[in-house]
């Protein structure tokens, strides 16, 4: 039996399956969604399903795919799909199924454009979603009332456009719009670039004046592991435990957050957030960046190379293991000091706990080697600037971020086949996927295992910085990668927990 508003009835009840009421498929439309993708289901989707349920937002999400493709999968089960969440929250373990019917319908950009745009007449759609990845917001210069536009900022300003026209610039037309990409400041960069292309399309200043200031482009923060879909065996225990397929069925674990900059007028329109205090309205949400970006994502960084080194696949595999258990931990502590912004302790406590049970979900398979993509560029970004907050709180040598860096600049050392940098462990091959691994290629050719902290850390074009004045961090990194080296990661890690006893 296939998932379906028909086949709703035919569904049996049963303790962790949450089963929509029919009259959430009479609610109104309110949202337009860009992106069809498993985060934006299993984030905001799940957000707005679970406040129509609770009857707090009472409106559903137009979704636009504009990738080329049908939308069979979503005609075929009424746009129904399940979330299957799976995790450890609290000690506990997690296992709850919702079956969610926050989408109306799936519109393609090809096929549908009139459709899109027609609902922009809609007075009660007020809201804008998307997650188009990092490079769908940006500036492509055309002519976005000539057919379809190509990018999503054209679709956006065309939609824009039409509703403008519509409600004859009424201030009350305009729009709360909340971009989800991965990129700094997502928000303020999407209006920048929809006003450079209303100039470019030569429309009118009274339009471009509506889109400033009665439409309100948030910036926001996304955090929710969401594998999608899974394969195999594991799907087929899910199915045949729910006793129905489901071909959008959705693994996400239990932690989630969204962050949005805004006002009491974002709170009024974006009602449901009152669902669930994951969801954070507020006027500035660099807190949250901090959180994300330092103690989760620096903390992916420092662990990715040195866990795999050790013979790790999965971040679960090492955090079990009570050597690297004892080091994330020392780990995460000596970060969350380092954070360059003042943040409770208790906060950065509890987003620490937090996330040490998301690395050891038993249900997702989160593998260190897709964190390792693009290392270097992770490791200036997120963890340089913890390096240089640390030295100017203490003196005191970190070692954990020394053990951590030490790994990476191995775990870079490779050999060149074609185009492509393969690094070795246990004699096994693994792809480098970073936009550095030319240079780390000629470093390690040019220089031995004495020699390349030295050559790396000096270099101000990789790090902005020279941080081999960072006192005593230089002789770490080559302490530690001496021991890697001649007795394993593992063991290396080890050591460390026995010099702290």
């Amino acid at each position: 039996m296939q998932l379906s508003k028909n086949n709703l009835k035919n569904i049996a009840a049963k303790p962790g399956l949450d089963i929509p009421d029919e009259k959430l498929f009479d609610l109104p439309e309110k949202v337009l969604q860009f992106g069809t993708g498993v985060l934006l289901r299993g984030l905001p989707d799940y957000f707005i399903d679970k406040a129509n349920k609770q009857g707090i937002f009472n409106g559903r999400v137009v979704i636009v795919k504009s990738t080329d493709g049908s939308s069979v999968d979503f005609d075929e089960q009424n746009s129904l799909y399940t979330v299957c969440v799976r995790g450890i929250a609290e000690g506990n373990e997690v296992k709850t199924d919702i079956i969610n019917a926050s989408v109306s319908r799936v519109l393609t950009a090809k096929a549908d454009w009139q459709a899109i745009l027609k609902c922009a007449h809609n007075a009660e759609m007020k809201i804008v979603f998307s997650n188009t990845t990092e490079v769908g917001i940006q500036l492509v210069e055309e002519n976005i009332l000539d057919g379809v536009p190509e990018s999503f900022p054209g679709k956006l300003l065309a939609f824009l456009y039409e509703r403008y026209q519509e409600f004859n610039g009424n201030a009350n037309s305009g729009l709360v719009i909340v971009p989800t990409e991965l990129i700094t400041d997502n928000g303020d960069k999407l209006k920048e670039i929809v006003l450079q292309l209303a100039q470019f399309n030569n429309l009118s200043s009274d339009f471009i004046n509506w889109v400033t200031n009665h439409n309100r482009f948030c910036n926001s923060l996304v955090d929710r592991i969401v594998p999608g879909r899974p394969s195999g065996s594991d799907l087929d225990e899910i199915e045949t435990a729910l006793g129905y397929t489901d071909a959008l069925l959705t693994m996400s674990e239990p932690f989630c957050l969204w962050a949005i900059e805004g006002d009491e007028k974002v709170k009024e329109v974006l009602s449901f957030y009152k669902v669930d205090d994951a969801i954070k309205i507020e006027p500035d949400i660099t807190l949250y960046k901090e959180l994300k970006l330092r103690i989760l994502n620096g903390t992916h960084t420092f662990n990715c190379g040195l866990a795999f080194l050790c013979g790790f696949d999965l971040t679960r595999q090492a955090v079990n293991d009570q050597h690297y258990s004892s080091f994330t931990k020392q780990l995460m502590k000596q970060i969350s000091d380092a954070i360059p912004y003042e943040i409770d302790e208790a906060v950065k406590e509890n987003f620490a706990k937090n996330t040490f049970e998301r690395f050891s979900n038993p249900f997702i398979n989160h593998q260190w080697l897709s964190i390792t993509v693009q290392y270097t560029s992770k490791m200036k970004m997120r963890n340089v600037p913890l390096l240089q907050r640390h030295y100017e709180l203490t003196d005191e040598v970190p070692v954990y971020m020394a053990t951590g860096f030490a790994a990476y600049l191995l775990y870079m050392k490779s050999e060149k086949n074609g185009p492509k940098y393969f690094g070795k462990r246990d004699g096994i091959a693994y792809e480098i996927k970073d936009d550095s691994a030319h240079y780390f290629y000629e470093v390690w050719q040019n220089n031995d295992a004495a020699t390349v902290p030295g050559a790396v850390l000096k270099d101000k074009s990789l790090w902005g910085t020279d941080l081999t004045k960072l006192p005593g961090f230089l002789d770490a990194v080559q302490t530690q990668l001496e021991s890697i080296i001649a007795n394993g990661a593992l063991s290396t890690v080890a050591a460390l927990e026995e010099a702290v006893k």
